[in-house]
């Protein structure tokens, strides 16, 4: 008991893999990034020359995909690590940021990576972030959470990210990259980015990174609550 899946969407730079990841540490649970996965898929892509239209390029490139999360021990981080190699940093480059949800939208890739997710998360204990967890990689979780925020703070938070990395990159163009993957994500035919009915949304344009994370924690909290009280009552 005391185990379940905590499932988060959202937009792209609500914050939903960091305030995951601390959400995971506080419960003592696995964190998934099903968005770095995605971000491998596409870094594999660009450096192997490879086109996501291309059905024949397709199948070639997930013949070598292989996608793993290794804890990092003088971090205490799980980095992504790309056939062996650690591209946790690579990963959120722009020009992989710029590709990412065009990959994202090829049947063939999401059916690899969604498999590859349910995979890592069949012994619950997980909280895993991304756009499509809630609806298509754990429609059972025990709580989904739908986070969402302006864009203006959106995009002021990723080009602080991406300036603590070292890159310099224009408020304009971060926001219209941002305006871009949400039309793609919310459009696209293959799982597209919805809020499910069971969700609880969450508003971070005006919360503290640690009052998202409290409260997230709080609501897995009392899911477990009531499961152990539910086993309890029919012993």
């Amino acid at each position: 008991m005391g185990k379940i899946v905590v499932a988060i969407d959202g937009y792209s730079g609500c914050g939903k893999s960091s305030t995951a990841k601390a959400v995971a540490k506080d419960l003592g649970f696995t964190y998934i990034d099903s968005g770095a996965m995605y971000r491998a898929a596409t870094l594999h892509f660009l450096n192997n020359y490879l086109s996501a239209s291309n059905p024949q390029d397709v199948a070639k490139g997930l013949e070598t995909l292989d996608i793993s999360f290794h804890l990092n021990p003088d971090t205490g981080i799980q980095e992504t690590y790309l056939n062996g190699l650690n591209v946790e940093d690579e990963i959120r480059s722009m020009p992989v940021s710029q590709k990412v949800s065009e990959i994202a939208t090829v049947k063939e890739i999401r059916k690899e990576l969604v498999a590859q997710q349910k995979r890592l998360g069949k012994k619950k204990g997980v909280v895993m972030d991304g756009r499509d967890i809630g609806s298509v990689v754990f429609p059972e979780a025990e709580l989904k959470v739908f986070m969402t925020a302006d864009l203006e703070t959106r995009s002021m938070r990723r080009q602080q990210e991406l300036f603590e990395k070292g890159e310099l990159v224009e408020l304009e163009d971060i926001k219209n990259n941002l305006a871009e993957r949400d039309r793609i994500d919310s459009s696209r035919a293959e799982s597209p980015l919805i809020k499910v009915p069971d969700a609880v949304e969450i508003d971070t344009s005006n919360l503290t990174f640690e009052r998202q994370v409290a409260q997230i924690v709080q609501l897995a909290k009392d899911v477990i609550d009531k499961e152990k009280e539910h086993a309890s009552n029919h012993r």
